[in-house]
């Protein structure tokens, strides 16, 4: 029996092509003209001045709050319900995460939440914000609040690549942005993750810092401490030839969405994950909850999917719900069973793997349609 997957890379035939003139060129290092033209076809893409590429989304985001000038002891705001790898950077610095409840119109960070916290801590040292899932955040609002108190703003675009919002790009609407190349992303390097910012000094000293921070001395120098975050030339062509065709990953990704929200909209205890409706979404990964009141849970559909050879995932847990940052204070509007932890528990993430066919979807769907006695 054919296995399904979440999501896996899916190659063309560009990425070869770059991968085997670096061989012939030997240009096996992190620097070269892959990472050039990688560095040059996101930025364009995207709408920034320049871009980044480094080693992965995880050292984008890093550099990201390096670069907000977050020191230790300071306070930031980022959401509760994502990745932990958009919170490990914050402590990086030794910084002190604080945790904001989501919204239900995208799961994203809550404005509502981030008023408060303010409310509670005046000065936090930056805001992160997360476009979940590839849906954007609510970025009119919470880019006001960030500007009415002169905060600094990093956008986690690590899953929103091609994600609009009023017409503009997620990822450039903050201070910092940053994009991850994963190997389940919308388009992938194997590894890989890419910063870009405002201000074109940022990205400048990002690939500074990003190469161990060595002075431009003829010897070997170092005035601050620097990383090893600098993307290889060999992974940079893998993304060269992958952006050639983001638009129809994109569009494949509608696709599946699609054709989960169809095939369940005459079960009233599905709902599919929201969409930012002021933009694009990129459908990263389809998702659904199940009402409070059925009788049919998210570990019973995983369970079901799983013994017939098909992936699927818990939606992230809450980070205010993980051990390893339980000392750390949650904002919610108001109290009770937050949005971020009944998300948790109601959902999950679908296959979306776009080399899915129609007969692998019509069977993930058959299942899932069974457990609900349809």
């Amino acid at each position: 029996m054919k296995k399904i997957l979440l999501a896996t890379p899916t190659m063309h035939t560009e990425e070869k092509q770059y991968i085997r003139k670096a061989f012939e060129e030997n240009w096996i290092a992190p620097l070269g003209p892959n990472v050039d033209e990688f560095e040059e076809t996101v930025a364009a893409y995207v709408g920034a001045t320049s871009a980044a590429a480094l080693s992965s989304g995880t050292a984008a985001l890093h550099l990201s709050v390096i670069l907000a000038g977050v020191k230790e002891n300071d306070i930031v705001f980022g959401p509760s319900l994502t990745f932990s790898a958009s919170a490990n950077p914050v402590r990086y610095e030794k910084a002190i995460p604080v945790f904001i409840d989501s919204e239900r119109d995208t799961w994203n960070m809550d404005a509502a939440a981030l008023k408060k916290a303010f409310e509670k801590y005046p000065h936090p040292a930056a805001v992160m914000a997360v476009h979940l899932y590839g849906t954007s955040a609510d970025m009119d609002e919470i880019c006001g609040i960030c500007k009415e108190h002169n905060v600094p703003l990093i956008e986690d675009a690590a899953e929103s690549l091609g994600t609009t919002y009023k017409g503009k790009m997620t990822g450039t609407f903050g201070d910092y942005g940053i994009y991850s190349f994963n190997g389940n992303k919308i388009i992938t390097t194997s590894g890989g993750g890419i910063l870009v910012a405002q201000k074109e000094k940022d990205v400048d000293k990002a690939r500074f810092l990003s190469r161990q921070a060595r002075d431009p001395a003829r010897h070997y120098q170092h005035s601050e401490i620097g990383y090893n975050y600098r993307m290889s030339n060999i992974v940079a062509g893998i993304g060269c030839g992958q952006m050639r065709h983001l638009e129809e990953h994109i569009e494949k990704k509608h696709d599946i969405y699609k054709t989960y929200q169809e095939a369940f909209s005459d079960i009233e205890e599905i709902e599919m994950n929201p969409l930012n409706r002021q933009g694009r979404d990129n459908n990263w990964l389809s998702c659904m909850t199940i009402s409070p009141d059925s009788d049919v849970t998210p570990t019973q559909i995983m369970d079901a999917l799983e013994a017939e050879h098909i992936e699927t995932r818990p939606i992230w847990k809450p980070m205010h719900l993980q051990p390893v940052f339980k000392e750390y204070d949650f904002i919610q509007v108001e109290d009770g069973l937050s949005v971020s932890e009944d998300i948790f528990n109601r959902g999950l993430c679908l296959p979306s793997d776009i080399k899915n066919t129609k007969e692998d979807m019509e069977r993930i769907i058959k299942i899932v349609r069974r457990q609900f006695g349809k």
